[in-house]
């Protein structure tokens, strides 16, 4: 119900307040709890784990820093710091860009590798059980269609890192 000092195009509906604090609290929730069983059983924080991951998955298993930022969704200097930590971790190391010597990449090492085989099958099995097994075939195809939705042209808006 809008106020004299809110006009009705100024707030959310009750089904679109609804849907926007569902989406945020399942987020949070799930987040929480998967970074939260990943870190107690393989000292591997959700964030790591999933940089992990874009690393395997690149060609040669290796990222120029701000593509990973990207994909990590973090800002360089969040991502600077992941970085250096995995690297005193011995997970990844950085390398030159021969091409340009101001850019780098980061590497998965073999211990990297490793890190994320034994962290992969529990950890997936975690996302399996609090929230695939949660909706059935039909129901995962129409949240994919949902997200596709929300991030088909998404960028970073200008200001943001």
């Amino acid at each position: 119900m809008a106020t004299a000092s809110t006009p009705a195009a100024a707030r959310l509906s009750p089904a679109e307040l609804a849907a926007w604090r569902g989406f945020l609290r399942a987020h949070a929730l799930l987040v929480r709890e998967l970074d939260c069983e990943l870190e107690a059983a393989h000292g591997l924080p959700l964030v790591s784990y999933e940089l992990l991951v874009q690393l395997e998955e690149a060609p040669d298993h290796r990222m120029r820093m701000r593509e990973l930022a990207d994909a990590v969704l973090l800002s360089r200097s969040g991502l600077t710091r992941l970085v250096d930590r995995l690297v005193r971790q011995g997970l990844i190391k950085r390398s030159t860009c021969s091409a340009d010597a101001r850019g780098a990449y980061a590497v998965l090492t073999p211990k990297g590798r490793r890190t994320l085989e034994t962290a992969r099958p529990e950890h997936l099995e975690a996302v399996r059980r609090r929230f695939c097994e949660r909706f059935d075939e039909d129901e995962l195809v129409r949240l994919t269609d949902a997200w596709e939705r929300l991030t088909a042209g998404a960028d970073r808006p200008e200001g943001c890192a």
